[in-house]
């Protein structure tokens, strides 16, 4: 794979014909086959051949695999137009093995709402060695809320995903619910009423681990918090299940607020098999205009962590989602709209905008006017993903997890593929 930056005047078959790709799988791989022009700026995932292969009649998907001695998981990462299903057409061209640079082995996955189109989900599960439907609730009797996660489950054999169950304390109002954590926390029958019920829940559904994410704990409920996780994990292990949770992103022991207080890094990190760091939400929808991930302040989570945990317990947050903020921005009054990279793309298109690239952030950006009204727009894109891909392997993390498989972003998926080689998530034992 290759990055190339759109100039003025270039078009998508100009740029296909100078790297000899294909002029469809370019367009699909960056979600611009619908846009007229590309946006001067915009970064293009390039996904260069090893060979080819024109779809004959009567061919199948399996075939192909066998013909060319590969698989058809490496014919979905290659051609995401196929939506990682069977179904071919005589006359489309396949890519048979493209050109990688792949930084090692790391564990992949991400999370999905259960309203996430089908489409998609099976375009992007062929990149993930683990699936977190999101996300499973609970009640104060210990039984579960659970999401419509049927599908989802399902679809991870097609792919030899492995579907990891998602815990949390959210309630109705997507809020995480202090009090519901601390009814828990202060009560041992509670928390083995709880594991009663996932236990029978990962059995019955094919889960193959538990992942733990309670939130704005507090100081006075993380020491509590890592017991429940060393709980969980003495109820799962026996069973070959492993137990992860998530981190907020720390860069001290001492760090104030409820939502860093509540994570106590060390306890954590020997309680769980795996550990997410939360490594996004800089930029957020209430604060002021910057990168949802800037690469400095990701850095410095990763190395404080590293203090504290082994590097083969810590997965990477990607975000693949940016905001869409108001000028000039009003504490308390202002509020951004979240966009993915795809409708980023598509709306710098529409309103006439050059996307630029802030070196020091590592994220791209553009600014428009509607209305008479000032906008900056912070996204993703295959250099953004890439940074923090980079900075994963040279920090020797044992993965990454997205957040989140519904935000749409052909290029991010792309580049996944040509800077790693999928590990399966071994997390236990």
């Amino acid at each position: 794979m290759l990055i190339h930056t759109v100039s003025p005047g270039e078009t998508l078959k100009s740029i296909a014909d100078l790297y000899g790709v294909s002029e469809f799988s370019l367009a699909f791989d960056n979600n611009v086959s619908a846009l007229p022009s590309l946006p001067a700026g915009m970064a293009l995932a390039v996904v260069l051949p090893l060979a080819t292969h024109t779809v004959s009649p009567g061919e199948t998907l399996y075939s192909i695999a066998s013909r060319y001695s590969t698989d058809p998981v490496a014919l979905w990462r290659d051609n995401m137009f196929l939506d990682g299903g069977d179904s071919l057409s005589p006359g489309e061209v396949l890519y048979i093995g493209t050109r990688r640079e792949p930084l090692g082995a790391f564990r992949t996955g991400g999370y999905a709402y259960p309203f996430i189109p089908p489409e998609l989900l099976r375009r992007s599960l062929p990149f993930c060695s683990a699936l977190m439907p999101f996300t499973y609730g609970f009640t104060r009797s210990g039984g579960l809320i659970p999401p419509d996660d049927g599908f989802a489950v399902s679809a991870c054999a097609d792919y030899g995903t492995m579907p990891v169950m998602h815990l949390s304390t959210l309630d109705e109002n997507d809020v995480f619910s202090v009090p519901l954590a601390e009814e828990l926390l202060n009560s041992p029958d509670l928390q083995t009423w709880l594991l009663d019920s996932v236990i029978a829940n990962m059995r019955a559904k094919g889960y193959n681990a538990l992942d733990v994410d309670f939130e704005f704990l507090g100081a006075s409920n993380a020491k509590k918090y890592a017991d429940f996780i060393g709980y969980c994990a003495s109820r799962l292990h026996p069973l070959g299940y492993g137990v992860m949770t998530a981190l907020a992103p720390k860069t001290s022991d001492g760090q104030l607020g409820s939502l860093y207080e509540g994570h106590d890094y060390a306890l954590l990190g020997a309680a769980a098999d795996a550990l997410l760091l939360m490594t996004y939400e800089w930029g957020y929808t209430y604060g002021p205009p910057m990168a949802v991930s800037p690469i400095t302040p990701v850095g410095a989570v990763v190395d404080y962590a590293l203090t504290r945990i082994p590097a083969e317990k810590l997965l990477l947050g990607i975000s693949t989602y940016g905001y869409n903020f108001v000028l000039p921005y009003e504490r308390g009054v202002s509020r951004a709209d979240s966009v993915s990279t795809s409708a980023a793309i598509n709306l710098a298109y529409l309103r006439g905008a050059e996307i630029f690239y802030d070196p020091t952030a590592m994220a791209p950006y553009f600014d428009y006017t509607e209305s008479g009204v000032s906008h900056r727009v912070w996204f993703e894109d295959v250099r953004s993903i890439s940074a923090r891909i980079s900075l994963m392997a040279q920090k020797g993390l044992s993965g990454m997890l997205i957040w989140s498989l519904n935000r749409e972003g052909n290029q991010n998926l792309a580049a996944v593929n040509g800077m790693i080689d999928v590990r399966p998530f071994d997390i236990y034992p």
